[in-house]
């Protein structure tokens, strides 16, 4: 066995990444910076190298490194399997084994341990293959723990990995080392941000805490508790407290998952002390590390653990925004006791006359510049929402309607209060920060933004574009925003939603109304002429329409709705292009409109969503082929990825003619994963990041790449998770359509990715040639 193939983390830095992997480097820099890390230990990829070719299978491993290409899915699921077997059928050899257990059995006996494959570039500014190969918690005894290592050697032939390698042009020997770490069982734990990753500030550090394993929080599966910290004096300047359902536990039950009881689910996770020590073991790695810092922590026993760290890459180049101010009386916002307390889902301020709604019918009562306070809203909100100076809710979470439609209104929304309605009186005068997710009685102004010391002299011209070879494009709803949206550096819109621009071209009557009472002319008026408005904003960028796509609920509330059926399920019910073959004649007002903007602006296109089968995406289209607008050769014809079924049919609707499929992740999410996206009760299983729904959005993108189709994502999920946007540009995926106010970050992201990947390639091209 080579010398130092298992090495403690006291012996590991920076520099050693290409032996034992990103993670493990970073662990060991930890811990020689004097950081509180849980002990451990790293299997060096040289001792997996070793193990291979002393089981004579090393060439053969190499040879099948890159899948080739044209191998289809099955084939390479079998190719995958083989290969796995050739790994796990490998004895490790005596000395090495040997040498992990006596490393193992310095941490303790059968001390549990999380056993996590560390690829070379993984956590050191570098994210290639982050999260491709597999990691195991609570790993207890020697056997379990050998096994796991032979396991991530084994993750390293996955089809997931065997496709990423092809996929990022990654053409070396592929190897991978291991980090052995001494499991903290939690009883809470979360995350520590050295700047504001909502603001970009710098002065300050934001925590999110949760019971438990810090799992819950890193992956949304609770509203944690939000704590803020002035760096100055480690003052606590806010504390949130989330409502938390549930927590994981090691060890407790098959899948960890616990409720937390109900006397506990809305006490605070931490106190003020351990907020401040958490605060400064986080600014002590932003010291060490000489950039903000992303750390994640745990407390066991009342003892404080960082178990990772790693650098921001979220930040946006903006002044940071100050304090929100001094009330009326000079006092600070946060001199004044909050009315309450949500999820910030709308940045930016606002103050004035609170209007409480209790449903539709109350609209009226709302004026130009006051703040609607409701329930929760839905597409028939929208000329409501639009007379709003800002929009609280006591539901609903980042992809609800009212936060969705807020963001593109450029309004401050806080979603998820649970009590607004009830705590805050109508007529009341009240400041809502949307950033902050908080509302304040009176009127609180805004402070004189404080200038950040690397803007200073730089207005936003002059600030360097990011060029991205990833088209980021914006989803949008209502021509009120076009113009300032258009205004932004933005590619075009790659989902302009149809159901707001319909909900008010009907002013409150059902479709069906119209066409009995011969009224349809001047609804297709109505259409084209707020279509227009957004076309004429974009041209010449593309401006792709997706149809109408309300459901059968949503109809039903229009005058004239009792024509719909009442279906129990109508988020899997009556709706998209199963609608349009059953209904041609309302599909043809909605193709009248389009055709009638065409003859301007020919950057407008059209999208088909919630396509389930062939058959009915082919009476669908041949609708469009019998209406004039089909018969423009200039009409690109997109249609949604939204339903599973979609990757088995994309080679068919390739053949249709189609020429874009533009993922929908958040229904994508919902019939992956089985979770009503609106559910309260269930939220904490709507995740757009889990493996299975990850393993469906890769599929799609090769699927289309095999068939000669552009692929986007313009769901939430590439909107509010950086790792998201990165993870399909990594992926080859044509182009991203966010969120409007996430355009700029994401953008970033993007290009980052991208020159990443651009390194990647230059970094092999040189190993590969030869030595001069």
């Amino acid at each position: 066995m080579s010398a130092r193939q298992v090495v403690t983390f006291d012996d590991l830095r920076l520099d050693d990444s290409p032996e034992y992997g990103g993670k493990s480097a970073n662990l060991g820099e930890m811990t020689g910076a004097g950081l509180a890390v849980p002990p451990g230990f790293a299997i060096g990829q040289s001792a997996y190298l070793e193990a291979m070719d002393a089981g004579g299978v090393r060439a053969r491993l190499h040879a099948d490194r890159v899948p080739e290409e044209g191998l289809t899915e099955a084939e390479l699921m079998a190719r995958s399997a083989e290969l796995t077997r050739t790994v796990a059928d490998v004895d490790m050899p005596v000395p090495l084994r040997e040498s992990v257990l006596e490393h193992y059995r310095a941490l303790g006996h059968d001390v549990p341990v999380a056993v996590r494959s560390s690829a070379p570039a993984e956590d050191a500014g570098d994210t290639s293959f982050a999260g491709i190969h597999e990691s195991y918690t609570d790993v207890v005894g020697e056997d379990a723990l050998l096994d796991a290592v032979r396991k991530c050697w084994c993750s390293l032939w996955s089809p997931r990995a065997m496709t990423y390698r092809a996929v990022s042009g990654y053409d070396e020997e592929p190897s991978i080392a291991v980090v052995v770490q001494r499991m903290v069982r939690s009883d809470t734990s979360g995350v520590a941000f050295t700047a504001d990753p909502r603001t970009s500030r710098t002065d300050r550090v934001v925590i999110e805490a949760a019971f438990g394993l810090g799992e819950v929080v890193v992956g949304g599966k609770v509203e944690p508790d939000t704590y803020v910290v002035d760096k100055s004096d480690l003052g606590v300047l806010s504390a949130h407290v989330g409502r938390k359902l549930t927590r994981i536990i090691a060890g407790r039950t098959d899948d960890g998952l616990v409720p937390v009881p109900e006397e506990m689910q809305t006490t605070r996770v931490l106190d003020d002390e351990q907020v401040r020590a958490v605060a400064r073991q986080a600014m002590a790695s932003e010291a060490h590390y000489g950039t903000p810092q992303d750390t994640e922590f745990a407390f066991e026993d009342g003892e404080l653990y960082l178990v990772q760290t790693r650098p921001i890459t979220t930040l946006v180049d903006r002044a940071p925004d100050g304090d929100r101010g001094a009330s009326g009386d000079g006092r600070s916002g946060g001199d004044v006791e909050p009315l309450v307390e949500g999820l910030g889902a709308g940045p930016g301020t606002a103050t004035g006359r609170a209007r409480v709604l209790h449903e539709l019918a109350d609209g009226a009562d709302l004026a130009p510049g006051e703040i609607l306070v409701a329930t929760m809203t839905d597409p028939d909100w929208l000329p409501i929402l639009k007379r709003a100076a800002a929009i609280v809710t006591d539901e609903g979470g980042v992809t609800c309607h009212a936060a969705i439609v807020g963001r593109e209104l450029g309004r401050p929304v806080i979603v998820g209060t649970r009590s607004a309605t009830t705590d805050i009186h109508d007529g009341q005068t009240i400041t809502v920060d949307g950033t902050a997710g908080v509302v304040y009685p009176g009127t609180v102004r805004p402070a004189a933004a404080e200038q950040a010391p690397a803007d200073v002299g730089r207005t936003p011209e002059a600030r360097t574009r990011e060029v991205t070879a990833t088209a980021v494009y914006v989803n949008l709803a209502t021509p009120d925003a076009a113009a300032r949206v258009a205004a932004m550096d933005v590619d075009g819109v790659g989902l302009l939603r149809a159901e707001f621009l319909i909900t008010s071209a009907l002013e409150g009557v059902h479709p069906r109304t119209l066409i009995t009472e011969g009224r349809t002319a001047d609804y297709v008026d109505r259409m084209a002429s707020g279509i227009a408005t957004i076309a004429a904003a974009f041209d010449p960028r593309p401006v792709i329409y997706r149809a109408t796509d309300l459901r059968s609920n949503e109809f039903r509330g229009l005058l004239g709705g009792e024509v719909e059926a009442e279906e129990r399920n109508p988020m899997i019910g009556y709706r998209g292009c199963f609608r349009y073959t059953r209904e041609p004649d309302l599909f043809r007002l909605e193709l009248d409109a389009l055709a009638r903007v065409r003859e301007k602006h020919r950057n407008l296109h059209l999208m088909i969503p919630f396509v389930r089968t062939a058959w009915e995406l082919r009476a669908c289209l041949d609708i469009v082929d019998g209406h004039p607008l089909g018969r423009d050769a200039g009409l690109k014809r997109w249609i949604m990825a939204e339903v599973p079924s979609v990757v088995h049919w994309i080679p068919e609707y390739a053949a249709m003619g189609i020429d874009g499929v533009s993922i929908g992740s958040n229904d994508l999410t919902q019939l992956t994963l089985g979770v009503d996206r609106d559910s309260e009760v269930c939220a904490e299983l709507f995740d757009s990041m889990d493996p299975a729904v990850l393993a469906s959005i890769d599929q799609i993108i090769d699927r289309c790449h095999e068939s000669g189709l552009t692929v986007s994502l313009c769901g939430q999920a590439a909107s509010t998770d950086p790792a998201m946007a990165e993870h399909l540009v990594r992926r080859g995926v044509t182009s991203v359509s966010v969120t409007p106010d996430y355009a700029e970050i994401t953008r970033r992201t993007v290009a980052r990715a991208e020159k990443s990947i651009l390194l990647d390639a230059a970094r092999s091209a040189t190993r590969r040639s030869p030595a001069k």
